[in-house]
Order: structure tokens, then C-alpha cells, then sequence
């Protein structure tokens, strides 16, 4: 796939996102010609738009992507393409109409939490406006032949044992063609990063080192209401209950009976599936190499407690 990206900075600043700390939470556009003329001189059929938020949240961020999109299908690209957007993806008809138009195949959504608790959590307040119905949502934009990825955040102080489970279902609730389960990681600059230093709960704090395992693949702290082993079991019910294969021949069967893009659908979804064995793997080597250091637990004051002598301390 080729990149391109059109806007950069995000004004909503989530506790777990680095975007606002890395790239500013002013919202940048870039000039639409430019973003053509870049688009015409990219080889690949097939595009990855990198932008965190492409429409952004506010009415001009709106305007502004559908003339760029208006743009994109007067130019007769002949490219499809693949962008990140928040849920207000699907709230404008005339924004998917012209989105589908200009080449979107497919858009990756957080969705973070099946909880509003969860979402509070995070700081992902825009996912909580009254009256939001995210199945609805979904529905509108697959409706335009544009498939729905997912992506979800566990290990919350929210989260209880059963999450795992709890955030498939919410998931195939929504509809979602594909989901993302990520563990809560704390990256630097974020505010959770400075809320798990402060208490203590970034384990694998090792650097340079330990910085090759927070990909947001592997649990790097102590969570509040799991264990090392529970959370890994957590992500592993949550993707075997999502990619069993009944499941991924319904969605696949839905996508095709809706004709959007059923391939692609399938494709994505038995990829995912295929790394469920290599992430069990990686799974067991992370926890020969690091559970060692994962001997704390959290009581319910969010403090830590040492369950091993010695441990964290130089002797």
C-alpha cells in the first residue's frame, strides 16, 4: 500500500493517546491540490490515508473533508483507500457518499471500551454524546460498501474479569467487520503515562530495552483488577470468541450478500486469525522472559503492594 497523509494534529486529547502530545491538538489541514497532486504520484492501487482523525470533529473539519473528497473523485484517481476517523464518520449521509466516491474501502474507528465507564476512563467523552447508537452508526457507513474496523482498548481500571468476552459481543453488536484489541499501554507524554508512573504501575520501565514491547501487543504494567496471565487470557478470549469461524463466515456471507467488498472482508479477517497462534506464542515467551516483574498486585486504592521480597528493590 502507498500513505499519504492530508491533516495532522488532534484537538480531543484521550488519556491513552499520544497523537495530542506528539503531533499538537491544533487541527492542520493541508491544501486539497496538494493532496491530489500527491495522490496522483503514489504507484499503489491501494492507499493508507495516516491521518489519526481525517474529518475531524468540528463543522469546517467537516466542509474541508468533503471538498477534498469532491476533489479526490473529480480527479478520477482510481486509487481505494483506507483512513482513520472518530465515530462521526457515519453521521453525515453526503460525507459517505462523497467518501465512497473518492475510493474509501474501509475506515479504522476507536471505539475503545464497551462501557461508559470505560469511555469516561479513557477521556473519549465524544463517543458519549446522547443519543449516540453506535450500530446505527456502523450500519450507515457499511451501507456506502465501506467496511468497519474496530479498535479496542483492555486492561481499563473500569474493566472487570469478563472483558475479554464483553468487548467480542460489543463488537459483533455494532456490526464491525474486523476488531482491534489493544492492551492499555502507557506511552510516553500521555496523561496515563503520568498516572501509572505516579503509582508505580509501569513495570517493564527498562529503557532503551523494554521499549520494543510497547506496540500496545503486550501488557507493560500492572492492572488494576488482572494479573499477568488474566489480562493475556483476556485478549485471547476476546479475538477466539470475534475470529471463531462461524462468525467470520457470517460476517463474510453479510458482506457478500451486501456486496461490500467480501474479500477484502475475509482476507482481513482470517489474517487475524492466523495471528492468534503466533500471538499465543509471543504470549508464553513474554511471560518466560518477563513475569518476573509482574509480582505485584494492585489493591483497591490503585497502590501497589509487593507480593515477592526483594522485589524492586537493589540489595
Amino acid at each position: 500500500m502507498g500513505a499519504i497523509q492530508t491533516t495532522r494534529g488532534c484537538p480531543m486529547n484521550c488519556t491513552f493517546c499520544s497523537v495530542t502530545a506528539f503531533n499538537g491538538a491544533h487541527y492542520r489541514l493541508r491544501p486539497i491540490p496538494a493532496v491530489v497532486r500527491e495522490f496522483q504520484l503514489i504507484r499503489e492501487k491501494r492507499v493508507l490515508v495516516v491521518d489519526d482523525n481525517l474529518i475531524g470533529t468540528r463543522p469546517e473539519h467537516i466542509a474541508h473533508a468533503k471538498d477534498l473528497f469532491r476533489a479526490m473523485a473529480q480527479a478520477n484517481l482510481r486509487k481505494e483507500w483506507v483512513a482513520q476517523a472518530t465515530i462521526n464518520f457515519g453521521d453525515d449521509e453526503e460525507l459517505l457518499v462523497l467518501a465512497a466516491k473518492a475510493g474509501c474501502r474501509a475506515v479504522f474507528i476507536g471505539f475503545e471500551s464497551p462501557t461508559p465507564g470505560g469511555l469516561l476512563e479513557l477521556g473519549k467523552k465524544f463517543n458519549l454524546l446522547k443519543g449516540r447508537d453506535f450500530r446505527a452508526s456502523v450500519r450507515r457507513i457499511q451501507r456506502h460498501h465501506i467496511l468497519v474496523v474496530g479498535s479496542f482498548i483492555i486492561g481499563l481500571d473500569n474493566d472487570k474479569p469478563g472483558i475479554g468476552k464483553r468487548t467480542a459481543a460489543a463488537a459483533s453488536q455494532y456490526g464491525m467487520d474486523n476488531l482491534n484489541a489493544m492492551f492499555l499501554t502507557p506511552l510516553p507524554g500521555t496523561r496515563l503515562w503520568d498516572q501509572m508512573k505516579s503509582e508505580g504501575r509501569i513495570t517493564l520501565d527498562t529503557f532503551p530495552e523494554d521499549w520494543k514491547y510497547y506496540t500496545l501487543t503486550f501488557p507493560v504494567a500492572r492492572y488494576k483488577h488482572f494479573s499477568l496471565d488474566s489480562i493475556i487470557e483476556e485478549m485471547i478470549s476476546c479475538d477466539q470468541q470475534f475470529y471463531s469461524i462461524p462468525r467470520i463466515l457470517c460476517r463474510v456471507w453479510n458482506n457478500l450478500w451486501r456486496c461490500r467488498a467480501p474479500l477484502i472482508a475475509m482476507l482481513g479477517a482470517l489474517s487475524y486469525r492466523s495471528n492468534l497462534r503466533l500471538n499465543c506464542r509471543a504470549y508464553t515467551e513474554f511471560k518466560c522472559q518477563q513475569g518476573y516483574r509482574f509480582t505485584g498486585t494492585i489493591d483497591a486504592a490503585g497502590s501497589l503492594e509487593q507480593s515477592v521480597p526483594g522485589v524492586g528493590r537493589q540489595e
